[in-house]
């Protein structure tokens, strides 16, 4: 699929939270090994773990607010759906967005400013994806 977006069901939106958290916690437990000895060697990794982190907990927070979540190629429809759940939000996702091709797909590595701005903004989508879920 191209783009749009996709409903939500009960189970959907359980699964998705499972992965924030998963994704989250395996972040932080890379990001403090990346930073022993001042070793950076994983923070690729740790970085692509917030994307993913990040975009499974906007899916909980739309889910949760607005019955459906996005679906595809365009950025842009992720961002600016999770802009109508949770206004402000969408820019800690436009945030890990622009990481993921770098920290992902480039032969440039990521750095120690990038890993931490990818985790607040990751932990900032995932603590509003559990209070939208428990709400």
């Amino acid at each position: 699929m191209v783009g749009g977006t996709r409903r939500c069901d009960p189970g959907m939106r359980a699964g998705r939270m499972r992965k924030a958290d998963q994704f989250a916690d395996a972040y932080h437990l890379v990001r403090d090994y990346a930073g022993t000895d001042g070793e950076l060697d994983v923070a690729d990794a740790a970085v692509t773990l917030a994307v993913h982190a990040g975009i499974a907990a906007s899916d909980v927070i739309c889910c949760a607010r607005l019955g459906e979540h996005a679906q595809g190629d365009n950025h842009g429809d992720a961002t600016g759906l999770l802009r109508k759940a949770a206004p402000g939000l969408e820019r800690d996702l436009a945030t890990l967005l622009t990481m993921k091709t770098r920290a992902g797909y480039s032969a440039d590595p990521a750095n120690r400013d990038m890993l931490e701005r990818a985790g607040r903004a990751m932990d900032r989508l995932v603590d509003a994806a559990r209070a939208a879920n428990a709400g």
